[in-house]
């Protein structure tokens, strides 16, 4: 079974590496971009007969993937 997270920075929260994109694409004539935000996504191969794969994923969330004080995160089982 497959697991996809994707974690990005909180609204709020300063984004220096999307501003520089921001930034490098605008010096490449792009134009109308006004905002980047840069996060990352995280697959995970979990074994078969899991009993509840979403809250485990969701711990190591909780724990490791993400630093929730600062990164949303969002879920896809699949």
């Amino acid at each position: 079974m497959k697991a996809r997270v994707t974690v990005m920075l909180k609204d709020g929260v300063l984004d220096p590496q999307g501003e520089a994109v921001r930034h490098a694409l605008g010096a490449l004539g792009f134009e109308g971009v006004t905002g980047v935000r840069q996060g990352k996504v995280i697959e995970l191969d979990l074994a078969d007969g899991t009993s509840d794969p979403e809250a485990e994923v969701r711990a190591m969330c909780e724990k490791l993937l993400a630093n929730t004080v600062i990164e949303s995160y969002r879920v896809e089982i699949g």
